[in-house]
């Protein structure tokens, strides 16, 4: 187990960085085995998404190859055309909000870095600040992109993967901790505070938001919303609040469908991971300093409770 959304069999995933030249953005392009239904859940008063009603509940889903996550806004929706030529079928995609943060409202991504994330895909996910997390902040810290799973036996796996970019925050300043820590595997997260609490968080005006992710597995679900439903609980989890007026918090679910398993069970370790895979984004994304600001990570704030996450990009 990597402990990533492709410990989901067939899962592939892939990441195009733009970093520079007034640019701070990125794609990531998300691949599903054929087969694959998927659905998505968009809650929020921001949602800037593509092709989502094709995946409508009330019809069930709809097979598709992947889902575009990518940076910004309405703009880099443009990301899911690349992505959709390399694949040679359209793509749903969501974005979140990350324009200027590089130093030019401009900086957004193309179809050309659809297509790159779509030709990167395979089975090791990096984390932080790549791909549709390398813009992403959360509230007064750095974001990032993050994934996480989990084995429930028999062969059936839950996974995700998730771009923290939330106006709430992820962070529980009477400890230090992350919010979602508490729902960590045995040594997965920092398991206490240090004593680097009494730093007040920067502070910016109007961030504009919107968390984006994948839920996928490979069981067999009576109801695939159930499972993007789950993942959007995993996020208010996470992060607090949640599927505010400034966020388009929205959740591609994703199931292979191969495996038999209750469905409570999946849907509570969707819960978990998805909240996992948050925490991993925050902890892993880095400090960058650019025209806009510097964008403070969480490593940079908490020096003394990071020490205990592993440096490495991928859990």
């Amino acid at each position: 187990m990597r402990n990533a959304i492709t410990d989901v069999p067939g899962v592939l995933v892939g990441h195009a960085t733009r970093i520079g030249g007034g640019a701070l953005t990125g794609t990531t392009a998300v691949l599903f085995p054929p087969g694959t239904r998927s659905t998505v859940d968009v809650r929020g008063g921001g949602p800037a998404t593509r092709d989502t009603a094709a995946l409508d509940a009330r019809y069930g889903g709809r097979v598709v190859r992947g889902a575009v996550l990518t940076g910004g806004s309405a703009y880099g929706l443009a990301a899911a055309d690349g992505a959709a030529r390399e694949l040679d079928e359209p793509v749903p995609a969501a974005a979140l909000f990350d324009l200027g943060r590089g130093g030019e409202f401009g900086g957004y991504p193309t179809a050309e870095l659809g297509a790159e994330a779509v030709r990167a895909a395979g089975t090791e996910v990096a984390q932080g600040n790549v791909g549709a997390g390398t813009g992403a902040l959360n509230a007064a810290l750095k974001g990032g992109i993050g994934t996480a799973s989990a084995d429930l036996g028999g062969g059936v796996v839950v996974g995700a993967v998730a771009a923290l970019n939330a106006a709430g925050l992820a962070v529980d300043l009477a400890t230090g901790l992350p919010f979602g820590a508490a729902l960590g595997l045995a040594g997965e997260f920092p398991a206490r505070g240090g004593d680097d609490l009494d730093r007040p968080l920067p502070a910016f005006e109007h961030p504009f938001n919107t968390v984006i992710g994948v839920i996928a597995t490979n069981a067999r679900l009576p109801a695939l919303f159930a499972l993007a439903n789950a993942a959007q609980d995993g996020l208010a989890l996470a992060v607090r609040p949640a599927h505010g007026l400034p966020d388009g918090d929205t959740v591609f679910a994703a199931s292979t469908g191969t495996h038999d398993a209750p469905a409570e069970a999946v849907l509570t370790a969707a819960r978990q991971v998805f909240a996992r895979a948050l925490v991993h984004g925050l902890l892993s994304a880095e400090s960058v300093t650019t025209p806009w600001g510097h964008l403070t990570s969480y490593r940079e704030h908490y020096p003394r409770t990071a020490a205990g996450y592993p440096t490495r990009r991928a859990f």
